[in-house]
């Protein structure tokens, strides 16, 4: 009977002892995992989340950039890593979303090595033209590309990216063909966007907004409305509804790791981007705070992961090309 209740004792001292342990999470700093060089949207939105969070918490998040593979080298890494509290990922939705359904094969399986912790931020995008371009509108555009099949060319990362992914949702919804030139990143492609190589481009608002309101380049048609272009239609109110196009920033652990860390961490973001000064800094670059838990991100992620798979059947889009 004594060794009973001991038994007893013990059992009912276990989530306290596990919630003693999970208030020391992080006892050291923790690693974020941006599968993308410095500078991108992603490493930008990691290194400020980074920041607030550390501040927060009262420890140190440490950037760690490893780019390649269009986001499948990072991406592996944190599969692959242990799961205790300290490593994390940081990844736009193309690593995460798309690959899985482009690339024939990926090191790692979303559904088994990964616990979604948080979508983060969406960042708005922009069709974009050269001025020297005769359409001003995303309708006149259309007309433009009717009258001459495949001569407007357009810039993108690659085809696994959503700069690629919109356009090509655009030619299929309008029934337009444009040519594709694609670049080793977006600086490039701006490069060629800027001096007139390159009819149109579909980056996010915050990298064109300078460009824009400089009078460097048209604001043709956004995907969804947004402060900093208060006077560029939707895709939809512009002529073409239903296209469904979009760059996140998202928060994942290895799977294993800790659901009350997985959950602290899920409300530490929030709590961060609701801040004054992340808030203010995330509207500076066009990025739009999404508070998901983690079920609920783990549910938009299988839509979008869906969704993405389907349109590239349907379009029989590779790698590369």
């Amino acid at each position: 009977m004594i060794a009973f209740r001991c038994l007893v004792a013990a059992a009912l001292a276990l989530p306290s002892l596990a919630s003693i342990a999970q208030d020391g999470w992080p006892a050291r700093p923790v690693r974020i995992v941006v599968p993308s060089s410095p500078g991108g949207g992603t490493d930008v939105y990691a290194r400020l989340l980074g920041q607030r969070v550390g501040e927060q918490l009262k420890q140190q998040f440490v950037i760690d950039n490893r780019p390649g593979a269009s986001g499948n080298i990072g991406t592996e890494a944190v599969a692959r890593a242990a799961p205790d509290g300290y490593t994390f990922l940081v990844s736009a939705n193309a690593a995460i979303a798309i690959n899985p359904a482009l690339f024939k094969s990926v090191p790692f399986d979303m559904d088994r090595d990964f616990a979604p912790v948080t979508r983060g931020v969406m960042a708005p995008m922009v069709l974009a033209a050269n001025p020297g371009v005769p359409a001003k509108t995303l309708g006149e555009l259309v007309a433009l590309a009717k009258r001459d099949p495949g001569k407007l060319a357009f810039g993108s990362a690659g085809n696994g990216s959503p700069t690629y992914l919109g356009v090509r949702m655009i030619e299929e919804a309008a029934g337009v063909r444009f040519l594709h030139v694609p670049y080793k990143g977006m600086g490039p492609a701006y490069q060629g966007l800027l001096s007139g190589q390159l009819a149109l481009m579909f980056p996010d608002v915050a990298s064109a907004i300078g460009h824009i309101r400089a009078g460097k380049l048209v604001a043709l048609a956004v995907n969804e409305r947004t402060p900093l272009l208060p006077n560029v239609p939707t895709l939809a109110e512009a002529g073409l509804p239903g296209l469904q196009v979009w760059t996140s920033f998202s928060v994942l652990a290895p799977a294993g790791t800790s659901s009350a860390i997985v959950l602290r961490l899920n409300a530490e973001i929030g709590a961060a981007m609701k801040s004054e000064a992340l808030a203010e800094k995330l509207a500076q670059q066009a990025l739009v705070p999404v508070f998901d838990t983690p079920a609920g991100f783990a549910a938009a992620l299988r839509r979008e992961r869906e969704h993405w798979a389907a349109f590239i059947r349907r379009n029989n889009i590779q790698p590369e090309e």
